[in-house]
C-alpha cells in the first residue's frame, strides 16, 4: 500500500504520465457530474441518467473503431438519442420512460455489436464498461476541459429555468417557459457529463458519479446552491481517494471511486445533522417523551 506521499511522487513521475491524466479527468468529471446530478436528483431523473450512459456507448464504439475522439463520438450519440426520445415522446401514446427503455437499450446493444468488430474486442469492451486509468489520450484532456466549461456555463445560465421546471412543471409551462427545450437541454447535459466520465469510471458505473454525490449533498442541506457546491466536493473526494486506493492496491479505478462515493453516502445517511438516521431516531425519542 502506497503512502500518500508516494502517490504524489508517482503523479509527478514522467514514466507514469497516464496517472495525473486519469486523476484530472476524474476530478473534472466529479465537478460536472456533481452540478448536473443535482438537477437529476431534484427532478427524479435517475433512470434517465442510467439510460444516457447506455445511449452514448455506440458513439464511443464508433469513435474507437475509426480511431476518432471518444468524447466527441459519445457526445454525438448521446445528443442524437436524447433528441430522438424527446421527439418520440411527443405523440402521447407512449410515456417517456417506455421510449427511453426502448431507444437507450437498443443504442447500447448497437454499441456492443459495433465494438465487437474491432481488434482486441474483449479488452476494449472491458475498458469501456468498467473504466481504465491508462488509456486517456492527451487530446481528450482538452476536449474534457472545454466540455466541462461549457456544461458548467450552461448550468449557470439555465439554473433558474431548471429549478422552475423541477418545482412545478405546469406552472413553468403556464408562465411561458420552453419546458420541452429545457428537458432536452438537461438530457443533453447529462449525456455530455456521462461521456467525459466514462473513460475513468466506465459505462456501467458512471451513473454513480452522477447521482451519489448529489444524493449525499441532498441529505446535508435544503438549499440548492449549497447542494451544488457540496456535490462536486464530495465527488472530487471520492475521485481522489478512489484513484489513490486503486493505484496503491491495484484495484479497478472505476469501481473503487464508486465504492468510496457509496461509503460517504452511507456515512452521511447515518450521521447527517438533520436528515440522517441518528438524527431522525433522536427526534422520535424526543417526541415520545
Amino acid at each position: 500500500m502506497l503512502s500518500p506521499a508516494e502517490f504524489v511522487g508517482d503523479l509527478f513521475n514522467p514514466a507514469l504520465a497516464f496517472l495525473p491524466k486519469a486523476l484530472f479527468v476524474a476530478l473534472v468529471s466529479s465537478a460536472v457530474c456533481g452540478v448536473v446530478g443535482c438537477h437529476v436528483v431534484l427532478r427524479g431523473m435517475a433512470f434517465i441518467g442510467d439510460a444516457v450512459s447506455h445511449a452514448v456507448f455506440p458513439g464511443l464504439a464508433v469513435a474507437f473503431v475509426v480511431q476518432g475522439n471518444l468524447v466527441l463520438g459519445g457526445a454525438v450519440a448521446g445528443v442524437l438519442t436524447a433528441v430522438a426520445v424527446a421527439v418520440f415522446s411527443q405523440g402521447g401514446r407512449l410515456k417517456e420512460d417506455s421510449v427511453i427503455g426502448v431507444l437507450f437499450v437498443g443504442a447500447f446493444a448497437l454499441g456492443i455489436v459495433i465494438i465487437s468488430r474491432a481488434p482486441g474486442y474483449s479488452g476494449s469492451l472491458q475498458a469501456f464498461l468498467f473504466g481504465s486509468i491508462t488509456g486517456i489520450p492527451d487530446g481528450d484532456l482538452y476536449v474534457v476541459a472545454l466540455a466541462a466549461v461549457g456544461l458548467l456555463g450552461a448550468a449557470f445560465l439555465l439554473h433558474k429555468e431548471f429549478v422552475a421546471v423541477a418545482l412545478d412543471r405546469e406552472s413553468a409551462q403556464g408562465v411561458g417557459l420552453p419546458v420541452f427545450w429545457l428537458d432536452l437541454a438537461l438530457c443533453v447535459m447529462v449525456a455530455v457529463a456521462v461521456v467525459i466520465s466514462v473513460q475513468t469510471i466506465g459505462n456501467v458505473l458512471v451513473l454513480a458519479l452522477l447521482i451519489t454525490p448529489a444524493a449525499t449533498a441532498r441529505l446535508l442541506t435544503d438549499r440548492l446552491g449549497v447542494m451544488m457546491l457540496l456535490a462536486p466536493v464530495i465527488g472530487g473526494f471520492a475521485a481522489l481517494t478512489g484513484i489513490y486506493l486503486s493505484w496503491s492496491a491495484d484495484l479497478p479505478a472505476g469501481g473503487t471511486v464508486v465504492l468510496v462515493a457509496t461509503a460517504v453516502f452511507l456515512v452521511v445517511w447515518t450521521a447527517a445533522p438533520r436528515h440522517g438516521l441518528l438524527a431522525r431516531l433522536w427526534l422520535r425519542r424526543d417526541a415520545a417523551r
